[in-house]
């Protein structure tokens, strides 16, 4: 094997010509001084150069540009490798006066194509510290490669072909109400568009990117009975059958206990002792009694039957007989779990009933609920029908959640956006040479 095609396949340079290969001592500037640096010269097969950097068509050149410049390649055991090559400007009559593509590397990247796959992958699956160290890379480097790797892959992939069962939803990832919107096909089971936002405005983009013959085609889909969402839905894919999110719609009826719940403790610390207990320079009243037991009864009430305790099943059954009131408020939030496990007919049967026992239960709590159900009661009788939740978006926003976990949080939700992409959208790139 010749030398140059050898030094092509370590460093994955395609259709390149190594011209020659040098060993330098540089400094990088920091306290452990001089260090081995490999600098490979480099140029484009003569059939590749001159082309736009962005839409890959020949040009004219316009000059030398600002002389040779340098892209990090992978390393190579310890040492830093490099690739040096000229980067003339050529004329594009859409893209005006611009870089020369290169085959090695993206247009305006500092890495190699390798380089920039490995850093991609890695982030979808290791910590902000492992990255920076293995890869001898700042976090602020990681995520401008993890834009373009994902934004690259992106464009040559048409996502919202082939759509029809979607589900939406919005996720906190950041603290002062910063909210991503995401969009999941069930079908392919992937990610499919995120944006940064919580209105009307963001999902009206994705309806925009889809455009009105595509989303014409959409039959189903799921969400949470925002009303901003249910609103959008309605204008742009009014032929969707829209199904809300069993799981939202019986967190409503568990906030509406624990509303019953609280209004009882409040009841029962009025009406019994309080215990006073030094506390710094303040002195604490503590509940006691029953209203101390009602105040941890939190999760007896909130967990399903079968998931408790033998402590919270007697913990429930003391509230059976102490508190008939908040045990009949427990009921109506199972009876209403009940009907989304029996789904199809039975389910609608039973929501109906259930509708009836909340308008006469004299729990203004749950009377209320019972009005906020009849509101969306054709998309939950559509959830009853075809089986549809967002039990996958739900798993794709728990998988956000554990990304920015692992990246230490993000100045840029682009950045968020193109992570969760590449490692739940189907675009994570495969590793060098595999």
């Amino acid at each position: 094997m010749r030398s140059s095609r050898l030094w092509a396949n370590l460093l994955g340079c395609e259709n390149t010509v190594i011209e020659n290969v040098d060993w330098r001592e540089e400094d990088d500037g920091d306290a452990r001084g001089p260090a081995l640096r490999l600098i490979v010269h480099v140029r484009p097969h003569q059939r590749l150069a001159h082309q736009c950097g962005i839409c890959g068509k020949k040009r004219p050149g316009y000059d030398h540009g600002q002389g040779r410049r340098r892209w990090r390649a992978l390393d190579l055991g310890t040492v830093r490798a490099h690739l040096e090559a000229d980067a003339p400007r050529v004329s594009c009559p859409k893209h005006e006066v611009i870089t020369a593509a290169v085959p090695w590397a993206r247009h305006g990247a500092a890495h190699t194509r390798f380089s920039g796959d490995q850093v991609a992958l890695l982030a979808a699956a290791c910590s902000k510290t492992t990255i920076t160290q293995l890869m001898r890379i700042s976090w602020r480097t990681v995520g401008t490669i993890i834009a373009r790797v994902s934004g690259e892959a992106g464009a040559a992939t048409d996502r919202f072909a082939g759509l029809r069962r979607i589900g939406i939803d919005e996720i906190s990832y950041k603290r002062g109400h910063k909210y991503l919107v995401i969009v999941v096909d069930h079908d392919s089971r992937l990610l499919i568009w995120a944006a940064p936002g919580r209105d009307r405005k963001t999902l009206d983009a994705f309806f925009d990117r889809l455009g009105p013959d595509r989303a014409a085609e959409l039959s189903h889909v799921s969400a949470d009975g925002a009303d901003w969402i249910v609103g959008v839905v309605a204008d742009r894919a009014p032929q969707a059958v829209l199904c809300a999110d069993p799981f939202h719609v019986v967190s409503w009826a568990t906030g509406a206990l624990d509303e019953v719940r609280r209004e009882v403790w409040r009841q029962a610390r009025a009406a019994g002792e309080l215990a006073s207990r030094p506390h710094g320079s303040r002195v604490l009243r503590l509940s006691t009694g029953g209203a101390r037991d009602l105040k941890r009864a939190r999760y007896p009430l909130w967990k399903n039957p079968e998931n408790l305790t033998s402590r919270q099943q007697a913990k429930l059954a003391w509230i059976e007989k102490t508190h008939p009131y908040l045990y009949r408020a427990y009921l109506l939030k199972e009876g209403l779990r009940v009907a989304f496990q029996l789904k199809g007919e039975e389910g609608k049967y039973a929501l109906a009933r259930w509708l009836s026992w909340a308008a006469r239960c004299r729990i203004p709590e749950f009377t209320e609920l019972g009005k906020k159900i009849r509101k969306h009661l054709t998309s939950i009788h559509a959830t009853l029908d075809h089986g549809l939740s967002n039990g996958l978006i739900e798993s794709v926003n728990t998988k956000i959640r554990v990304i920015t976990r692992m990246a230490f949080g993000f100045h840029n939700p682009a950045a968020l956006i193109a992570l969760a992409m590449l490692a739940l959208g189907g675009l994570r790139p495969a590793l060098p040479g595999r």
